[in-house]
């Protein structure tokens, strides 16, 4: 039996056409191609585009975060078909944040057809933390959701079942968002408390 179409290395079968990747030949020209087809297809979606130590970074409108999303994995110039992971990041009181949005949402996308991996940023307020969820392009981002709300407060609008997945159901608050104290707090499964940093033993 003979293969056919071996050009198709993503395992998704709905992509019939022989992958071509960016005409470019180093990867700050591939990086550089890849940011510039997005800003076409998709104008006034991309804030900032960041190439630095080898990597790219997009950072996009909240509101346009699932067409840029659906754009690169479908686009057979791009193919990230594996959102590898979603992540949270909190930068409060870093000295280059530019407004009140301190929260990150951020996806690692991975082409396996190319080879190449991007990393979209979304930027959110504390007060408004909400965040189109990318469930329904990405399965693979239900769970990694469900972590980045639990630790990180981002609501991810659309989500089948925003619930914690590490913490207990009723606990107060998102244990890595910068604000949260690193000590004091009760411990139910034992009744006891982890007490403040600064009290705690210090070892030689």
């Amino acid at each position: 039996m003979t293969a056919r179409n071996r050009g198709e290395t993503s395992g998704m079968p709905r992509y019939t056409t022989s992958p071509r990747a960016p005409e470019a030949t180093t990867p700050k020209q591939v990086f550089t191609r890849i940011a510039e087809l997005v800003s076409e297809r998709l104008p006034d979606t991309v804030e900032q585009a960041v190439q630095d130590r080898g990597e790219l970074t997009l950072h996009v409108r909240r509101d346009r975060l699932l067409d840029v999303l659906r754009l690169l994995r479908d686009h057979p110039d791009l193919r990230f078909e594996l959102l590898s992971s979603v992540s949270g990041v909190d930068y409060l009181g870093h000295p280059n944040l530019a407004d009140d949005r301190r929260l990150h949402s951020v996806y690692h996308l991975t082409s396996m057809t190319y080879r190449r991996r991007i990393r979209v940023e979304v930027a959110v307020t504390v007060d408004d933390p909400h965040v189109p969820s990318a469930v329904s392009l990405y399965p693979t981002a239900d769970w990694h959701e469900r972590e980045t709300w639990d630790f990180f407060g981002i609501v991810y609008d659309g989500h089948p079942n925003l619930t914690r997945i590490e913490m207990p159901d009723d606990w107060q608050g998102h244990p890595q968002r910068k604000d949260y104290p690193l000590g004091g707090i009760p411990v139910e499964y034992k009744g006891a408390e982890i007490p403040p940093p600064e009290d705690r033993r210090a070892w030689a």
